[in-house]
């Protein structure tokens, strides 16, 4: 059980990448769990984001157009 005060929707998304990569340490994490058990957008959330990560990930770099590759580096290096 967490000792820390409930995740509300806008930290959870802020600490998705974190919990991806098993970063959080152990109250963060346990906080995040508590708020998707009950929170079925968060859920639906973290689930589109899994899905994203995985398609990107087996994306080759040499099948995107330059500009398009550019523009993904664009949105997402300043996003956390």
């Amino acid at each position: 059980m967490s000792t820390g005060k409930p995740l509300d929707c806008n930290e959870l998304v802020e600490l998705v990448t974190d919990y991806l990569d098993e970063s959080l340490d152990l109250d963060t994490r346990s906080r995040f769990d508590e708020h998707l058990l009950g929170c079925e957008g968060c859920s639906q959330y973290l689930q589109q984001f899994r899905v994203t990560v995985a398609t990107l990930g087996s994306t080759p770099d040499e099948g995107l157009e330059p500009a398009f590759r550019d523009r993904l580096l664009d949105a997402f290096r300043d996003w956390r």
